[in-house]
């Protein structure tokens, strides 16, 4: 984790960024306390050290939250007790319901604006947190239209003991079971490890396709920000992810039904036992690569699916198999831009951090073949809502010239961004620094970006952009310029907000 004195120093900005937006007043920062605050006692308690902090966060309007963080930060409030604040106020005060996605968004961003700030210049990061505060805010009064769900206490009479409580877990997840679910997951955070907690649930967050992958990526996100801000902040934070897991919202009850979603789980639970033992051991294939690829971009779960168990068994690599997969999201971006490919380039991220996570070998071959069952999903939804062109990732010869600067890529994105993506494979492909464009494109999200998914997409696909084999590296990051900030734009008045909070 990045240390405290790394967030406040302030680091000249060279290179690519140059001239993309002055950002110098960060540096003004400084660390501060919140004051002790009672609770309604209806509302489940969180720790008494931060506590105050997210009461801070509910309770001052949008209008004044920045500035009433800036001054905290320069009175001592630390990067970490912030990061906690956000994730906290937001399981604490918005529902996963009627999907988990929309306003709950502010709680699934979390990560992806830490992963944001990690990989920042020193005096570019705090923006994304700012820009999280703010977002907050808004996910509230949208919460609060819809009828001001906030999180109750835990019914302590019925927490199971520590003997049970994996178990009480997994039954309630298997039979849909929300209360049940509920105190199974209190029980179990306060007696099992973490590890033992994410092997749990990262099964079921790759168990369906409802709400496009945001159960797989509450998870991965989730488990990542306790990682940040401590395990003692655990249970409120599994007891929403719990309750998000098992919206199945205006469906019979999953457990007594055959219903669409579900469908390629039950089956997979089925392959996974037709994997051979050292399924580990395969080599590197990428004719098996551009074959998967092949049949993502017209075959159906079942076919993709059955395709990895043969594969998997005459041993090509599983690192070959993902390949495809991240090749497949990225194929879907530049087939039809818009919210459904992002959320197969988001969830692809969500599932890999899970897969390359859990322990448990049946675990892992589940994951691996569910990821690659939602793609064929994600295609067939994109199919409902208009054109899908026809791209083949895995031939895309683009006959255009490299530019010598990053920049001049991000100013074609948005008026002519196929364009833009050409020039960003040729710069790659001809040497040119990956670096240099992960640092302009950050930036431009910063200044320009609007929306939670700026965050969550962008730091999903420039970590996945590692993930995969170098043959095929360049052309995947050339995908993500359908979905990233352009040059032109105009700037989002957030910065400048910001600016004046932490100059005065």
């Amino acid at each position: 984790m990045a240390t405290r004195r790394g967030f406040l120093r302030a680091a000249a900005v060279g290179g690519a960024l140059a001239g993309m937006g002055d950002l110098a007043f960060l540096k003004n920062l400084r660390p501060v306390r919140a004051d002790e605050a009672k609770l309604d006692p209806n509302k489940v308690r969180l720790s008494s050290d931060i506590e105050p902090l997210v009461r801070l966060l509910e309770e001052t309007p949008r209008n004044r939250v920045i500035e009433a963080f800036a001054n905290e930060i320069r009175r001592g409030t630390s990067y970490q007790q912030i990061l906690a604040a956000l994730l906290l106020a937001g399981v604490r005060n918005v529902q996963p319901r009627p999907s988990v996605g929309f306003k709950f968004h502010c709680v699934l961003v979390v990560n992806s604006a830490h992963l944001a700030s990690l990989a920042s210049p020193d005096q570019d990061r705090w923006l994304p947190i700012f820009w999280s505060l703010d977002y907050f805010k808004s996910a509230q009064a949208s919460d609060e239209r819809e009828g001001d769900w906030t999180m109750a206490p835990v019914d302590e009479a019925r927490v199971p003991p520590a003997h049970r409580a994996r178990q009480a877990l997994v039954e309630a997840l298997e039979q849909w079971d929300e209360a049940a679910a509920d105190v199974a997951v209190a029980g179990m955070v306060r007696n099992a490890t973490a590890g033992e907690l994410f092997e749990v649930f990262a099964r079921y967050g790759a168990r369906d396709y409802r709400s496009i992958g945001h159960k797989a990526i509450f998870v991965a996100n989730g488990f990542r920000t306790l990682q940040c801000i401590g395990w003692r902040h655990a249970e409120p934070v599994l007891r929403s992810l719990a309750y998000a897991l098992l919206n199945h919202t205006n469906e019979p009850n999953p457990a007594q039904s055959d219903l669409a979603p579900d469908r390629p789980y039950r089956h997979n639970l089925e392959r996974i036992r037709r994997i051979r033992a050292d399924w580990r051991d395969g080599k590197p294939d990428s004719g098996a690569t551009r074959q998967l690829l092949a049949t993502l971009r017209t075959g159906s779960s079942d076919d993709v699916c059955e395709l990895i168990v043969e594969m998997l068994n005459r041993g090509v690599a599983p690192r070959s198999i993902y390949d495809a997969l991240f090749l497949g999201a990225g194929e879907l971006l530049a087939r039809q831009p818009g919210i459904v490919s992002l959320h197969a380039a988001t969830t692809t991220n969500a599932i890999h951090y899970a897969y390359q996570t859990v322990t448990d070998d049946e675990t892992r071959r589940l994951l691996l073949l569910q990821n690659a069952a939602f793609l064929p999903m994600f295609l067939q939804s994109m199919r409902s809502r208009g054109q899908v062109r026809d791209v083949q990732l895995d031939t895309w010869q683009p006959e255009v010239e490299a530019p010598q600067d990053p920049h001049q890529i991000f100013q074609l994105v948005g008026p002519r961004t196929s364009e833009a993506s050409a020039q960003m494979f040729r710069f790659l492909e001809r040497g040119g620094d990956p670096q240099q464009l992960l640092d302009v494109a950050r930036r431009l999200i910063f200044l320009k970006g609007n929306d939670s998914h700026d965050y969550k997409f962008s730091s999903a696909v420039f970590e996945d952009y590692h993930a995969v084999s170098p043959e095929w590296r360049n052309r995947f990051l050339a995908t993500s310029v359908y979905r990233l900030r352009g040059a032109l734009e105009p700037d989002n008045s957030l910065v400048a907000r910001t600016r004046a909070a932490l100059e005065t």
